[in-house]
């Protein structure tokens, strides 16, 4: 009987991905592509680089199949899934089967891939983080909670029950944020600050297909929205326009802005390893958002709140610099403003204010290059998340308060990266 070599083959679960590009940005060489449904890998360009791996916020990416070398799955094989294929379709791939001895003779080969994946390719051994190409750290902080990871999946959802749903943004507002809050009932789903849900909007899409699972960050404390109850919170934007201002009916935030106490949820989860907080007393968290990218931001600040509250000790500081067109549309403005500054260090930036200059949360960092250098030189952790498009920005603000103050802004930068001390979530 012939020895069929098996190679792991780099591949995207549909089942838990949510589509938010991250990966097909993220790749060095384009190996990822999308249609409308679903992302996934060229195995004849991926050389298993890894560079996609650490900024998926689901680990849909992480995954590798042991498949016969000479035929991996195909674009149009994967464009095809719903879920992952078994391990045994994997390996019995091709016009001979691929029997136990088959898969024994080879096991060498198996093993080899095993220890390097090769995504089907035959290459050396994966390239080692490249903070340029992935500004996020890799790992959670060291002293941060273990997170529970994928307990509820789309074939097993749980479903949540529908406590509140308050307006955050003005009557007038241009923007409808809402803060939802969920009851888990008796579900067991516990959630880290920095962690997130996926929410299965009801109905199909154009295809005839259930709509793929959407993620929202918890914005609500590991001791839940209101402590002693089983329940969580989310900051949702109701979407009514695409990045280019054209109309379009976001599916699943108009579903939970619509959303009335009592009405059910199905969700998924948790998601997020590495977005989490630091828990030792002493660190410093710096925090950088606009819009629904406060959610995780809320749920860190909430955390230190109750300890302080309860008289336990929160160690650092806690700085924030919030962005939005105007403070009618910033979610949570009214609370960030009675928080003690004792407790964070909050200062806003609005681009859409009538007479006044427009203003990013970039431009006040560089206001306040001194403070946030001094910050940095301790025992700081960093979170950055929002609208992609203020990355660069942000990257170049904390870039420049470093150089003025004398720091070497790239080797900071690839320390705190390496040391779970840097994270971004951008979309």
């Amino acid at each position: 009987m012939p020895t069929v070599t098996l190679v792991k083959q780099h591949l995207i679960d549909p089942e838990v991905c949510i589509r938010c590009n991250t990966c097909e940005e993220t790749c060095p060489v384009d190996a990822i592509t999308h249609d409308g449904r679903n992302y996934v890998v060229d195995a004849s360009i991926c050389n298993a680089c890894y560079a996609c791996v650490s900024p998926c916020p689901t680990g849909s990416i992480d995954h590798w199949l042991l498949v016969p070398k000479s035929k991996p799955f195909t674009l149009d094989e994967q464009f095809g899934w719903d879920e992952l294929p078994g391990e045994d379709e994997a390996r019995r791939r091709g016009g001979d089967a691929v029997d136990s001895a088959d898969a024994a003779a080879a096991q060498p080969s198996a093993e080899a891939a095993a220890a390097t994946p090769a995504a089907a390719v035959d290459d050396p051994e994966p390239l080692q983080h490249n903070a340029a190409v992935s500004p996020t750290s890799p790992r959670a902080p060291w002293s941060a909670a273990h997170p529970y990871l994928h307990l509820h999946t789309l074939k097993k959802p749980i479903v949540a029950t529908v406590a509140g749903n308050f307006k955050l943004t003005a009557a007038d507002a241009e923007s409808d944020v809402r803060h939802i809050v969920l009851d888990l009932g008796t579900h067991f789903m516990p959630l880290l600050e920095g962690q997130s849900v996926g929410v299965i909007p009801p109905g199909v899409d154009a295809g005839g297909k259930p709509h793929y699972l959407r993620m929202y960050s918890v914005a609500s404390p590991r001791s839940g929205e209101r402590e002693g109850y089983n329940n969580l919170s989310l900051t949702v934007k109701r979407v009514t326009t695409d990045y280019d201002g054209k109309p379009v009916r976001g599916v699943a935030s108009n579903y939970l802005c619509d959303l009335q106490r009592g009405d059910t949820v199905q969700l998924t989860g948790p998601f997020g390893e590495r977005f989490l907080m630091p828990n030792h007393a002493g660190s410093n968290i710096l925090m950088v958002c606009t819009g629904t990218g406060s959610a995780p931001m809320r749920a860190m600040t909430e955390h230190r709140r109750r300890f302080a509250a309860a008289g336990k000790p929160v160690g650092g500081k806690l700085m924030l610099f919030f962005g939005a067109r105007n403070s009618q549309e910033l979610p949570y403005f009214g609370p960030l403003q009675k928080l003690p500054p004792e407790l964070m260090d909050t200062t806003f930036a609005f681009s859409r204010v009538p007479g006044q200059p427009r203003t990013y949360v970039q431009d006040r960092m560089r206001e306040r290059a001194r403070d946030l250098a001094e910050l940095l030189r301790g025992d700081t952790y960093v979170y950055i998340c929002g609208l992609k498009g203020m990355e660069a920005g942000v990257l170049d603000a904390l870039r420049d308060a470093c150089i003025a103050s004398g720091i070497d802004w790239t080797a900071l930068h690839l320390r705190l990266v390496d040391e779970g001390r840097f994270h971004v979530e951008t979309y």
